[in-house]
């Protein structure tokens, strides 16, 4: 239950909100209005120093900055009803309280305490995708709704108000998502989805809430897309976009990039194609070799993946005039301070209860049916994540199973975790296994590209205490 003060300080941000809004729908009083917005800053966040101020007031004052125009393309195309609900939930609740309650926490609890919870509703799917590890998992586990409603309240009272749905395909439960949304209004949702289940009624039901969107999977063309995902994926994600983008819903793309696809899922055309949908930013994932039906081959090489950093980074700065914001969960590491699982941002509840420190890594020593979210991060297995992290101080060397197998079999060595796929087990070195000669092939590569380029350092890490004390440390 919110605090007396608590409840004060959103209705005087909701009747701000209110006021500001009007001004940034028009397009006359528009920077005007956002000028007033960075004046606050300072007020809200003590990270917001004089310097970064005036660099905002310089971007609002340039009327040809790329950013301010993909801002502008935003509001104009997004229902004012479902932009007011999602900055509540998404800025007030779980940026401005939110992250300020986790830093707290986890001070109280010494250990990772999450900004987002991704969990699985189900892990029943209508699509058979080659290469995914979803299907190994079977279709029969699921989540109820009376303990996704307790992940969420724990959740909550630890800080964390932003929570993730993936799967199995998570709109086979939408029912239950739709009253999840409707009881937490202060939480923000966001799910993974192959969009085959987007109908018109659901995308009302969704602009009315306004405290969950979708990220659609789509892989390039209609060639490439539909060679992993099956014959007609790429043109029913095509009619959910319009769908979205007719109901003004916010929303974005999951992009798993491959050998076969990274050209092409990184091109103008593609590009270009999500943001005439309505798509403005998307999650980019290097394809992951994980459970017994992975495709190996997949994977990029280091050629590739070198690639596919300057190419993401040039389509994100100023000389790239496409209104689209794409984020690399592999390779932007040194903007989170690397690896962000095991709690120290996120971490995944399967459908069978069991907590996985990442939705890629499938081992665990806790489930949510014996024990609390607190109990779980304070488990042994998070607690080696928290203290390896980072688990390798070039950040384009994050994860401990990708660029760093030797950390993860080490770790489920000391904790006994067990493996969490029923249908098909997979042990910890079959999996580590498929990543030793890629990570080999990976660090001279990364070595060389990290040396040779500046990089952004966080005023905030959260590491270990142990982890600030090593002689490597910055």
């Amino acid at each position: 239950m919110s605090s007396i003060g608590h409840v004060i300080k959103r209705a005087v941000a909701r009747a701000l909100l209110s006021r500001l809004y009007g001004n940034l729908a028009d397009p006359s009083v528009r920077a005007k209005t956002l000028m007033k917005v960075a004046d606050m800053l300072p007020k809200f966040y003590r990270e917001a120093s004089p310097e970064r101020v005036e660099s905002v007031k310089a971007m609002i004052r340039d009327p040809d900055d790329r950013f301010m125009k993909l801002i502008y393309t935003i509001l104009d195309e997004t229902d004012p009803g479902f932009a007011k609900k999602m900055i509540m939930s998404l800025g007030f609740e779980a940026g401005f309280c939110g992250t300020k309650k986790i830093r707290k926490s986890r001070e109280k609890l010494d250990c990772n305490v999450p900004w987002l919870i991704l969990f699985d509703p189900t892990m029943a799917c209508n699509l058979h995708c080659v290469g995914c590890w979803s299907g190994t998992y079977g279709h029969k586990a699921s989540l109820t709704y009376e303990e996704m409603d307790r992940i969420v309240r724990e959740g909550k009272s630890l800080g964390t108000h932003v929570y993730m749905l993936t799967g199995g395909e998570p709109l086979v439960r939408k029912d239950d998502l739709i009253r999840l949304c409707r009881k937490h209004r202060d939480c923000f949702f966001a799910a993974y989805t192959n969009s085959t289940l987007i109908t018109e009624e659901l995308c009302r039901q969704v602009r009315d809430l306004g405290n969950i969107t979708f990220l659609i999977s789509i892989e390039g063309t209609q060639e490439t897309n539909d060679a992993r995902r099956g014959d007609g994926h790429h043109t029913s994600a095509m009619r959910a976009m319009d769908l979205l983008k007719k109901y003004g819903i916010v929303y974005g793309i999951s992009v798993c990039y491959t050998r076969d696809n990274i050209e092409t899922v990184t091109s103008d055309g593609f590009l270009e194609l999500m943001a005439s949908k309505g798509a403005h930013f998307g999650f980019y994932f290097h394809y992951m070799p994980v459970g017994n039906n992975a495709a190996p081959e997949l994977m990029p090489t280091p050629e590739q993946r070198r690639a596919v950093i300057d190419r993401i980074r040039y389509i994100r700065s100023a000389e790239c005039d496409i209104p689209f914001f794409p984020m690399d969960f592999q390779n932007d590491g040194e903007f989170v301070g690397g690896c962000i699982a095991g709690g120290r941002d996120y971490f995944h509840i399967n459908a069978d209860g069991d907590a996985e420190p990442c939705v890629f890594i499938h081992f665990s020593d806790s489930n949510i049916r014996d024990k609390s979210i607190p109990e779980i991060l304070q488990s042994p297995l998070f607690r080696e994540y928290r203290r390896g992290q980072p688990f390798n101080r070039n950040h384009l060397r994050p994860c401990p199973l990708l660029e760093n197998p030797e950390e993860l079999r080490a770790m489920i060595e000391r904790t006994g975790a067990r493996q969490t796929s029923p249908e098909s087990p997979e042990s910890a070195e079959h999996l580590c296994a498929k990543c030793d000669a890629y990570a080999a092939s990976w660090a001279p590569v990364a070595e060389e590209y990290w040396n040779s380029h500046e990089h952004k350092t966080r005023g905030y890490e959260n590491y270990s205490r142990e982890n600030l004390e090593r002689p490597d440390a910055r």
